[in-house]
């Protein structure tokens, strides 16, 4: 557990708070319809960062990592509630990630934005080299 300014993250997965983090992911235009089921899967299969209110107790940002803790790591659901944005919580829970031991030995790292490259550029991310050798398969139907 990491403080800060009045506010911890936590890699505690009993710490995490599923209708927070459904309600942070509806605000977001990547996730806003995202299923309950969806989202409990991803909580539980990935190595998840909340960020906390120290005072309240209340989760109020989310990082979600899915990772095989060796060579593969995908960055998503980054996300501050509103109220508290603008405070570096972000770069603070990035920051954290980053250093996090458990993904020390991570050699690749991705993740996709429409509207934070600024904020993934500070830390050392940047275009694919070579996306035209990656690939996506959708759901169907």
């Amino acid at each position: 557990m990491t403080h800060r300014d009045g506010f911890f993250i936590s890699t505690d997965p009993a710490r995490l708070d599923l209708d927070a983090i459904e309600r942070l992911l509806r605000s977001t235009y990547w996730a806003s319809e995202r299923s309950r089921v969806s989202i409990e899967l991803g909580v539980k299969n990935s190595l998840c960062f909340g960020l906390y209110d120290e005072h309240s107790g209340r989760q109020i940002g989310l990082t979600r990592v899915v990772t095989d803790y060796s060579t593969f790591a995908w960055l998503c659901d980054v996300i501050v509630q509103e109220e508290h944005r603008g405070k570096g919580l972000g770069k603070w829970m990035m920051e954290v990630v980053l250093a996090d031991p458990n993904l020390s030995h991570v050699g690749r790292w991705i993740l996709a934005t429409s509207d934070a490259h600024r904020l993934y550029e500070r830390f050392g991310f940047t275009p694919m080299a070579h996306a035209d050798c990656w690939m996506e398969r959708g759901r169907r139907g």
